[in-house]
């Protein structure tokens, strides 16, 4: 599992989006972005920042060090805004924790890793069914002249529907391996030249073990059951089944844009 760290004090909100993140201080000293179980999106937003980020760190791709923040919601009494208070009360347990980069900043235009590395984030965007990487929310970071990728909870949409007996259904896996992706609002999209490339890399990099080795890091407790996965190990495997099936095709990815 990825590392767990106690929370020593909650710093500041991040007022962005509907989530209100806030950053917050650990009992190792370090500083995080931490993400609520309690924020409306629920768990599964945090599963797949964990997937998805892991992900990417082994196809060669910069994003933060996560840790599983364990919030004792005690520290809600000596915040005055009642939102947060509400926030942090109905978060006990473990959340995610993103490592806070200090001085980075969004991303602006400029590739400073060049277009393989651009390339590389479509193909992982593509391949996880990532639509939240626009010029509206690049959610993509510089930091000390490297691109890092973040945000990825809207990603993986197709576990949204376990909760209402979507793997009970035959042929579930596939049906999300045969999904199109679109680049078109894609704020790398003039890197779409280079997937053909990125897939043949990439796809050499992961396999089954990959997927299960990723899905190891995720806590028990953000593993709902669900009809057909009654269990964190169940529902473990349900996530490699889904991704080993999306490796097995190419119908999702965009290569007629690299044309």
């Amino acid at each position: 599992m990825i590392p767990t760290v106690a929370v020593t004090r909650y710093v500041t909100p991040l007022r962005e989006g509907g989530s209100l993140p806030g950053i917050v201080e650990g009992d190792d000293l370090g500083t995080y972005v931490c993400k609520f179980r309690g924020a409306g999106q629920g768990l599964r937003v945090l599963v797949a920042e964990v997937v998805v980020g892991e992900l990417a760190r082994r196809i060669g791709l910069r994003t933060p060090r996560l840790v599983a923040l364990d919030l004792d919601p005690a520290i809600a009494r000596y915040e005055a805004d009642e939102e947060v208070q509400d926030l942090l009360n109905a978060s006990a347990g473990l959340n995610l924790g993103i490592d806070f980069l200090p001085g980075s900043f969004g991303y602006d235009g400029e590739l400073p890793a060049g277009a393989e590395v651009a390339a590389r984030v479509l193909w992982l965007d593509a391949f996880t069914a990532n639509v939240d990487r626009s010029w509206r929310n690049p959610n993509l970071l510089v930091w000390h002249r490297e691109l890092w990728v973040i945000d990825h909870g809207a990603s993986l949409y197709f576990h949204h529907g376990w909760g209402g007996g979507a793997l009970l259904k035959e042929g579930a896996p596939g049906r999300f391996a045969a999904q199109p992706w679109s680049v078109d609002d894609h704020v790398l999209r003039s890197a779409a030249s280079g997937l053909g490339a990125a897939d043949a890399e990439i796809t050499a990099l992961l396999d089954e073990s990959v997927f299960a080795d990723v899905l190891a890091e995720v806590p028990d407790e953000w593993l709902e059951p669900v009809p057909g996965a009654e269990t964190p190990e169940a529902v473990r495997a349900a996530y490699v089944s889904f991704l080993l099936a999306r490796l097995g095709t190419r119908q999702w990815l965009p290569l007629e844009a690299a044309r």
